[in-house]
């Protein structure tokens, strides 16, 4: 079986420095690893089933995509351990969410520093660690985004977001694309998402990353015709589905379970315009802090400045802690409503993002994911090019979508059996990667930004492995 021949080839084989001529029967050695983990001594896998199933949400059941899950023990950095003691290649990062490496030494030494000293008082009182991470973060946004509200997460940073934009306004629809899921138990109004592979408008020229669709492109220098389209789109759906003044428009600057979907250039500038010219302000949702290489904010790529910005996810390194982040002339709009949040400002969050943001510069992280990310999907485009059932490599920095289909031609979701079988292999195999997509057709690669280029090539080789398999089999 693959697993075997992976055993196999596993005590075997070294490192290859060169990964894209990775050998077909080959898998190069795991990259080394000092840190030792803890031995496991806690309940059994047997034990921990009973209670998901019997006691737990039963969403959990359901989205534990895996055919053998994984019974996660520890983590260092851009690894984790099982209960069992074997270690995997973490490309997931908890969803995009373990900015600069599992259990950092640095941001670990702030927890249990802050731990000593206050875990928790309430905003009421004034207390150093929200008013120092404030001061902290706001200089990483242009002007005049300056005024932030924190939370305890993604979700409530949307919604919060959101509820600031109708307070703004006066008005009340907001518009998202059709990929957006938000946590809001108002509906929205959705428009199409700019797609320039899975769409029906796109070619070989109209993202800002290293790597193209493999649609052809027709467009005159300078010129994009998909993004017109897209953005005629766009304006339809301000003719037929809404007021004539709206609250706000809603986007990631590149889409995470959506599939790492990039719009095409100058389309969040026309978008933004066009929303501004109907009352409405425009809410960037954010992994941002450097993941896209670039820069340290997705929308700085596309060149506009929204009048909000929502952000989770690597802002705490897995620590649950979101943000809102304003213009003054906004946040005094929102005192015609009473807020209040018993842990957002928390001192032990505070702390946390506070220590991430300085891990991010000391560690050069937004450089590394500029560097080893460009390395990745460069060396992915060659996977693409090899396999039929490769269809897009999209995204920019250490935030990538592989996109799976029956074949190029027919731009068809690979089948959600065929998705396991292969992420199955992938992670027997010693590597973590996720899934996303309308469809569950795109394999989501966005790990710890601590990432180095040799074990961008072990996942290569591994990736090429499984792919190979796959279709050998078929």
């Amino acid at each position: 079986t693959l697993k075997k021949a992976f055993l196999k080839c596993h005590r075997n084989a070294t490192v290859k420095k060169s990964a894209i001529k990775y050998c077909t029967v080959d898998i190069p050695e795991m990259p080394p690893c000092s840190f030792k983990p803890e031995e496991y001594k806690g309940m059994s896998k047997e034990q921990m089933m009973e209670i998901r199933k019997q006691n737990c949400n039963p969403m959990t059941t359901k989205i534990t995509y895996l055919k053998k899950p994984v019974f996660i023990h520890q983590g260092y950095m851009q690894w984790l351990w099982d209960v069992d003691g074997k270690r995997y290649l973490d490309l997931f990062a908890g969803v995009a969410t373990v900015s600069v490496g599992h259990c950092h030494p640095k941001v670990t030494a702030a927890i249990q520093k802050q731990l000593k000293k206050l875990w928790h008082t309430t905003n009421i009182y004034i207390h150093p660690e929200l008013h120092e991470y404030c001061d902290k973060l706001a200089p990483y946004l242009p002007d005049p985004l300056k005024v932030i509200y924190l939370t305890n997460s993604g979700s409530e940073a949307n919604e919060l977001a959101m509820l600031m934009a109708r307070l703004h306004t006066g008005n009340f629809d907001i518009i998202t694309f059709r990929l957006t899921q938000l946590t809001w138990f108002l509906p929205n109004k959705q428009t199409m998402c700019p797609d320039v592979f899975r769409g029906p408008w796109g070619g070989s020229y109209c993202r800002d990353s290293p790597v193209q669709s493999i649609r052809q492109c027709s467009c005159a220098q300078g010129a994009c015709i998909a993004n017109k389209h897209y953005i005629e789109q766009l304006e339809e759906t301000f003719a037929t589905s809404v007021p004539s003044q709206i609250a706000a428009f809603f986007g990631e600057p590149i889409q995470g379970m959506g599939g790492a979907v990039q719009y095409p250039k100058n389309y969040l500038k026309e978008a933004y315009k066009l929303v501004r010219q109907r009352g409405g302000i425009c809410i960037a949702d954010e992994t941002g802090f450097g993941r896209t290489g670039s820069h340290f904010w997705g929308f700085q790529g596309h060149d506009v400045i929204p009048d909000m910005v929502t952000m989770a996810k690597g802002i705490g390194n897995g620590f649950p802690v979101g943000a809102v982040v304003t213009t003054p002339e906004i946040a005094a709009s929102f005192v015609k409503a009473s807020h209040f949040n018993t842990f957002g400002g928390n001192p032990l969050a505070c702390a946390v993002a506070s220590s991430v943001l300085d891990t991010i510069r000391e560690d050069s992280t937004q450089h590394n994911s500029l560097h080893v990310g460009t390395y990745l999907m460069t060396q992915m485009a060659e996977l693409r090019d090899k396999y039929e059932i490769i269809g897009d490599v999209c995204g920019k920095g250490l935030q990538i979508g592989v996109e799976m289909v029956k074949d190029k031609g027919s731009r068809e979701p690979l089948p959600p059996e065929a998705m396991s079988e292969i992420l199955e292999d992938i992670k027997d195999m010693g590597v973590l990667i996720g899934k996303g997509g309308v469809y569950g057709q795109t394999f989501c690669i966005k790990p710890p930004m601590c990432i180095t280029r040799e074990d961008v090539d072990f996942f290569l080789a591994v990736f090429n492995k499984a792919i190979s398999g796959y279709t050998d089999r078929k």
